[in-house]
């Protein structure tokens, strides 16, 4: 059902321009536009607002919650509390917002204050064309009710991503943008554009952390990092070059985001090691081509490609570095507070002593080059450390030491060119060079003649026809001269080091196509005066504009279009009319300029005046007085000066001068040379001309530089586009300080809030449908073999539910919204997620069969191999037992032996002893009944035998003293046992020594007993010697009864004699036993000997067999005694006693 609507509503500027009731004609405004609103059938708008009841300026609003509240020409009522305000219009159809919200029942507003500021406001009244607001810091304004502008709710405060706003105004982006900054938050998403605002100071937003984070994708905050991921992984899915596109003002930090999104690509793509190469040539284009200006300390004055090449498997594999225009003039002319390139100043405050003397450098101060704008330093900036800096990423990219050498020479003799002054020589201001130390420091430092050298500054040589003509220069030409040579070898110096460092950063072999260039380019200038320099920039800064637009704008649009799809058009500002001014052949800008410049007659003047002559017809070119004029660029209007523009479009350096660099004997100067008459033979395009030498042919400024901005548009066309646009917040560098004008003319324009409209009612995301299908057909339901490409496409959106108007369905591609391929890729990823957790599953299965098998193989067969080696350990082990008991049954055997032959030797002594008792006793009786004849002989006879016996005694008492020592030895002995384990090297060596003292003494004892038994053997022949004589001398009265008591005697101290022998060789045969276990046991306990015993246990075990055969020798050695005292009390007293003393003393002169 149509609803009418009144005229005024076509007022309503922030509605779609197709808007439109259903069924009713489109109507016309005051103006006579047509514009229409659509309405279904239910009453309610297509996004949700109702358009039923009463009616507001035209507009039924009969419901209270209609956003169109306040009837045309009506003061504002307040319904529920709420104060209802007209809807805000904007003058500026470009930055109106065109979302569906129309009104909001909201009090604040962006209220613009006469100095350009948005202030937000509240609506106190409304009356008919005015409105009350008041501000936050209490003033009360009365503004028209068309210039509010609607301003977002609280809870947008600081989004993201500017696509989120509700209301898309340049007050709410800016606001958006401020929160966003006091916070530290200077990313900011603008659709597919990211928004930078320089901070001025360092931010906690970098370093390995977040990489890692970004890389993760654990953190989705706008960044530099996430461009750069999103290069990379576009890169290798769909294997295509990226492009990261970096612009915007000088000071807006385009080269430190060039840098961060060049660490990001080193570490995700690092690992060979060139990544830090590509780090390092930063420090040295920095050193070389930047300076300090009165809007930046560290400008760009060139612009730098870097096109960084990736293997296949996204690891860098070398990189190639392309520079544009790099601003020569400012080598010999600064303006005032600003700077030349920084590599001078950092060579004179940070080179050696040995570097200075060589290359005779004094401070920056001296020389008139640097001397121009009074600027030396920068705050916060050490030079001399830089230049160490440099020359470590000259070691970096391998430029060797006598290249750096050569290049720090180059730069001084640049320093020392600016100091080379003339003298006039005549009436016509011909003038010649001083000889003075510059002029003999410019020739020592390039390697040439000084005589040549002043020719070259002096004179020029002119062919006319086949003749040579010297031209003398007057002051000012020789002036020009100089400094055309001084920013001939600097710009030469400059190549040379891009062209090394390129040799450094080959691809070589490993080049596989695949590439993210990142573009650091000089932002637009707008100066108080603007030289040659600013046009070209100006001129780059346009055509990377129309790159954007026709990427963001154009091709989006006309793919919309050519595919078919329900699209309308977004209007955007386009420069294709100020390019066409530049480019246009043969009227525009640089055609007029290159014309110029091949009359040798032309000037700057005459350039100005055929440009108004030629320009003043096109809209872009505004023609002033004297040598200016004005061009409209996309950014705003800028006055250009042409001033100089012949001279720096010519850039001419005599052939006399390149003579001279050739003739050098510094191999760069002569490189330089070369390079220069290289450039000179290519073919000239154009009527480009002027007499003289080799720069008759060469290409003027402009020119090239046209070509190498064609060259770097088709590059860039050739890949997927990343675009990061810089802001500046202030001029005068400060941190926390945001100026609302400044960033509103940037954003106007970069095309911000374009782009945003375009992204938020366009379809960012497209597929075609063949790689739709591929990409996404597994995931139907059903069987999609036989269907095709377009009806599996169709089907799988039908599947996953997603709402038509998030999606279009072109004649090749399908289009979705932002965030609409997301969900399927989300779907896609946990689909293939699921199978490979169910293929995981089943191949862990098989391999935990597989493994279970093998294992149980392997124990089978380690079951068959370790029971073998059990089986011959067992047999070995069986063996050894057997051996050992062979051996232990051996020594046992032995042993007893031993015991038993000394227990059946004891028995006998005891039994001697006892049955010569019973001898004696009866022997004694039969003695006295003999008759007194053989009294005598017999009384002599027992008084040997006494003797004997005495002896024997004494020795068995010294055996008791020798045993009472060996037991305080023992005792000695045992004390060191018990103290062996806290002092283990101590008691080895008190061992050692022990045991030789024991075997002193056994030796002792042995030779003792020996020389014992000599004796009693000597006195016993003796005796029986005298006993024989005795017998055949003797009567026979004393014949049996003198035999039977002689044969007695004798045979009793034979008897003792054999017990002390037999005493003497146990106590021997147990000192070698006893010695014998002790040193076996002590080498098993230090280690030397290995044996299956605890030898602790062992000497414990041995003292005690030492103990218990030590009672038991004791107690015979007493038993002995007690005999052999028996038998010496049966003898005679004196003689007896006698021979006693007699043998003892003999036992004591042996040492015991």
């Amino acid at each position: 059902m149509s609803q009418k609507v009144k005229p005024s509503v076509q007022s309503l500027k922030s509605m779609p321009a197709d808007y439109r009731f259903l069924d009713s004609p489109p109507l016309e405004d005051s103006s006579g536009s047509s514009v229409s609103v659509t309405i279904p059938p239910n009453g309610h708008l297509k996004n949700g607002f109702k358009g039923t009841g009463d009616s507001v300026g035209g507009v039924d609003n009969g419901n209270e919650d209609s956003p169109y509240s306040v009837s045309n020409g009506e003061v504002s009522s307040l319904v529920d509390g709420d104060l209802i305000v007209p809807l805000p219009q904007s003058t500026d159809r470009r930055w109106s917002d065109t979302s569906v919200y129309a009104r909001k029942k909201v009090l604040q507003f962006w209220v613009q204050l006469p100095s350009g500021n948005w202030e937000l406001g509240k609506v106190l009244s409304t009356s008919g064309e005015e409105s009350v607001v008041k501000l936050p810091e209490g003033n009360v304004l009365k503004v028209i009710s068309e210039t509010l502008v609607p301003a977002n709710p609280d809870i947008l405060d600081g989004v993201d991503d500017l696509m989120q706003l509700s209301y898309l105004n340049e007050p709410a982006v800016l606001y958006n943008l401020e929160y966003r900054y006091n916070q530290d938050m200077i990313y900011t998403k603008a659709g597919p554009v990211l928004v930078a605002v320089n901070p001025f100071k360092e931010v906690p937003l970098y370093g390995n952390s977040n990489i890692e984070a970004y890389r993760k994708r654990s953190n989705e905050s706008p960044h530099v990092y996430a461009i750069a991921d999103t290069a990379i992984r576009e890169m290798i899915r769909d294997e295509v070059n990226q492009s990261i596109i970096i612009s915007g003002e000088s000071g807006a930090g385009k080269t430190e985001t060039a840098k961060i999104a060049m660490q990001y690509l080193a570490a995700l793509g690092g690992g060979s090691g060139i990544e830090y190469e590509i780090l390092k040539t930063n420090p040295i284009l920095e050193a070389f081509g930047n300076a300090k200006t009165l809007r930046n300390d560290n400008s760009s004055r060139f612009g730098k490609l870097i096109e960084i090449h990736f293997s296949e498997t996204g690891k860098i594999s070398g990189a190639k570095v392309q520079t544009f225009l790099l601003e020569k003039s400012r080598v010999v002319q600064c303006a005032e507070g600003e700077r030349s390139y920084h590599i001078f100043y950092q060579l004179c405050a940070g080179a050696s002593p040995t570097l200075r003397e060589k290359l005779n450098l004094t401070s920056a101060e001296e020389y008139k080059y640097l001397q121009q704008s009074n600027c030396y330093s920068i705050n916060g900036v050490d030079d001399a450390e830089r230049f160490q800096a440099v020359t470590e990423a000259l070691d970096i990219v391998h430029v060797s030491k006598e290249d750096q050498e050569s290049v720090f020479a180059m730069l001084a003799a640049v320093l020392w060119l600016g100091n080379v002054s003339f003298t006039v020589i005549d009436n016509e201001n011909h003038v010649e060079p001083e000889e003075d130390e510059s002029l003999s420091t410019v020739a020592k430092l390039i390697g040439c003649n000084i005589n040549e050298l002043k020719l070259a500054l002096s004179n020029r040589n002119m062919k006319v026809r086949n003749d040579t003509i010297i031209q003398k220069l007057t002051l000012s030409q020789a002036i020009d001269a100089r400094d055309a040579l001084a920013k001939s070898i600097y710009a030469c110096l400059f190549d040379w080091l891009v062209e090394q460092i390129n040799k450094s950063l080959a691809v070589g072999k490993r080049r596989t196509g695949r590439s993210i260039s990142i573009l650091d380019i000089y932002g637009f200038e707008s100066f108080d005066k603007n030289s040659f320099e600013q046009f070209c920039i100006n001129y780059a800064n346009e055509r990377l504009q129309q790159h954007f637009n026709r990427h963001l704008f154009k091709l989006e649009q006309e793919e919309y279009i050519q595919d078919g799809i329900d699209w309308t058009r977004v209007d955007f500002e386009d420069n294709q009319n100020c390019l066409s001014l530049f480019e246009k052949k043969p009227l525009g800008l640089l055609s007029l300029l290159d014309e110029e410049s091949t009359f040798p007659n032309g000037t700057d003047l005459t350039l100005a005046n055929k440009l108004k002559e030629h320009l003043s017809a096109n809209s872009c070119f505004r023609g002033d007085r004297g040598k200016a004029f004005t061009v409209s660029h996309y950014a705003g209007e800028v006055t250009y000066e042409t001033t100089g523009f012949l001279e720096k479009n010519r850039d001419l350096l005599h052939s006399d001068s390149i003579k001279l660099l050739s003739s050098c004997s510094c191999h760069l100067p002569q490189a330089f040379a070369s390079s220069m008459l290289i450039h000179s033979e290519k073919p000239v395009v154009g009527p480009l001309y002027k007499a003289g030498g080799a720069d008759s042919q060469r290409l003027s400024v402009a020119t090239k530089f046209k070509d190498q901005l064609f060259q770097l548009m088709q590059r860039l066309g050739n890949t997927t586009p990343h675009f990061i646009r810089c802001i500046k917040p202030n001029n005068v560098q400060s941190p926390g300080l945001y100026e609302q004008g400044l960033v509103l003319q940037q954003l106007r324009c970069c095309g911000v809030l374009e782009v945003v409209r375009i992204s938020r009612s366009g379809f960012p995301t497209r597929m075609s449908h063949q790689k739709f299908a591929r990409r996404y057909g597994f995931l139907l339901l059903e069987s999609i073999a036989a269907k095709d490409p377009l009806s599996v496409s169709v089907a799988i959106l039908h599947q996953f539910n997603i709402l038509p108007e998030m999606y279009q369905v072109g004649y090749t591609k399908l289009f979705f919204r932002t965030g609409q391929i997301g969900v399927l890729e989300d779907t896609r990823n946990r689909t293939l997620h699921g199978i490979l957790r169910l293929q995981s599953c089943f191949r862990g299965h098989q391999a935990r069969s597989r493994l279970r098998e093998h294992k149980r193989r392997v124990t089978v067969l380690q079951s068959f191999v370790r029971g073998e080696k059990v089986r011959k350990e067992y047999t070995e082990l069986l063996r050894r037992h057997r051996a050992s008991a062979a051996i232990q049954s051996h020594v046992k055997r032995r042993i007893a032996k031993r015991q038993y032959k000394a227990t059946v030797d004891a028995s006998v002594v005891i039994q001697s002893a006892i049955r010569g008792e019973l001898v004696r006793r009866c022997a004694g009786d039969i003695g006295w009944l003999k008759s007194g004849g053989t009294k005598r002989n017999e009384s002599d006879e027992v008084l040997v035998k006494a003797s004997v016996l005495s002896e024997l005694q004494r020795r068995v008492l010294k055996s008791e003293a020798a045993l009472r020592e060996k037991e305080e030895e023992n005792d000695i002995l045992r004390q060191r046992l018990q103290q062996y384990d806290n002092r283990w090297s101590e008691y080895e060596t008190k061992m050692k020594s022990m045991e030789e003292i024991w075997q002193k003494q056994m030796r002792s004892l042995q030779s003792s007993l020996s020389i014992a038994k000599k004796s009693l053997e000597v006195e016993d022949s003796a005796r029986n010697s005298d006993a024989s004589v005795n017998a055949s001398d003797a009567t026979e009265l004393s014949g049996s009864g003198g035999d039977f008591r002689t044969h007695g005697r004798t045979r009793s101290v034979g008897v003792g004699l054999s017990v002390i022998s037999r005493l003497a060789e146990e106590f021997g045969q147990r000192a070698q036993v006893f010695g014998d276990d002790t040193k076996f046991l002590m080498e098993v306990k230090s280690g030397q000997v290995e044996a299956n015993l605890d030898p602790e246990r062992e000497l414990r075990r041995l003292k005690q067999m030492f103990d218990t055969w030590k009672k038991d020798y004791g107690g015979r050695l007493r038993e002995t005694k007690l005999i052999l005292g028996k038998l010496g009390s049966e003898g005679g007293g004196g003689s007896a006693e006698r021979v006693k003393m007699k043998w003892w003393g003999r036992l004591k002169s042996t040492r015991f």
